[in-house]
């Protein structure tokens, strides 16, 4: 009787031992939690304890720990990347901004003819401001984690042509004449109509903006994908880090005195990839490609009413 009257004092002093040193450990955990959710650090958890769950469960909270540092972190850098964009546009902003002090003090004493020539200069400043402007809003709207762009079955042929007759005034003056290969048949994907137009117009604003005279546009399908190349020509292609184009503020040597913002590029490969698709750059000899896939959707319609609204718009 005595010797199981002793086994069982001795389990209930093992359990109580092994519930003291459990709750110590709890203890020690939350203690060590509450250090990492107030400093920044690259320490993680640890227990001396094995057993019970306990590695687990540090396991669990380490993954939660890293977790949240990682959103810290991209917060951070977001947050910097904002400011930086402010700070390097704010300094972009100060050209045109100087210009046009300068344009008016010099209308106080201009003739009219003189003035008049004033007046179109400033028109296009302030042009050249509001678009620095609106890529700005676009670029931090497109970093802000809130924004969704909604997809939809669009027609990429129809959009580009559209795309391509709004610049037609635009290279009528300035004497280009664009090479375009379109496909007859209608090529489909999933994407965002004004997305996709704001993209199209960045990648040939910056070709009319940083290149020569010529540019070409062709649309294919290949592999099941929908194939986008734009090329313009450029005087010094070494200057062009093809690598850093994508990046926002990257500008060639050569396009430093432009008034751009610096943005285009980057919002339309943000456009792109949030489309699915991919973006690249490559230069061949002095011509600079912007090249963009995306995958293709094939749509089914009914022939036979195709055929009827053919036969209709024909007649």
């Amino acid at each position: 009787m005595e010797f199981w009257i002793g086994i069982l004092i001795f389990i209930i002093l093992l359990q109580t031992y092994f519930l003291v040193k459990m709750q110590r450990q709890i203890r020690d955990i939350c203690r060590q939690l509450a250090f990492l959710m107030k400093h920044d650090s690259n320490m993680l958890i640890t227990a001396n304890m094995k057993t019970g769950g306990f590695e687990k469960l540090v396991r669990l909270l380490n993954e939660v720990v890293q977790m949240r540092r990682k959103e810290q972190r991209e917060f951070k850098e977001k947050e910097q990347m904002i400011a930086d964009t402010y700070t390097n546009l704010s300094h972009d902003i100060r050209t045109p901004l100087t210009s046009l002090n300068g344009y008016f003090q010099l209308m106080e004493s201009a003739s009219a003819e003189e003035q008049k020539h004033y007046m179109k200069v400033i028109q296009e400043r302030i042009e050249s401001l509001k678009e620095m402007l609106e890529e700005l809003f676009m670029f931090t709207k497109l970093k802000n984690d809130s924004f969704v762009l909604e997809l939809k079955t669009c027609c990429i042929n129809r959009i580009l042509k559209n795309t391509i007759f709004s610049y037609y005034d635009d290279w009528s003056g300035r004497g280009i004449l664009p090479e375009i290969s379109l496909p007859e048949k209608q090529l489909y994907m999933e994407g965002n109509e004004a997305g996709l137009k704001r993209g199209l117009q960045n990648i040939i604003k910056n070709g009319m903006d940083h290149g020569q005279e010529k540019i070409k546009v062709q649309l294919f399908e290949k592999e099941e994908k929908i194939c986008l190349w734009i090329c313009n020509e450029v005087t010094n292609p070494e200057e062009i880090d093809v690598s850093k184009v994508f990046q926002r503020f990257y500008k060639a040597d050569g396009a430093r005195s432009k008034n751009s913002s610096g943005l285009g590029l980057s919002i339309a490969q943000e456009f792109v990839l949030r489309m699915k698709g991919e973006i690249h750059a490559e230069i061949s000899g002095n011509e600079f490609w912007v090249k963009v896939s995306f995958p293709q959707k094939i749509v089914i319609y009914n022939s036979r009413l195709y055929d009827i609204i053919k036969e209709s718009i024909s007649m």
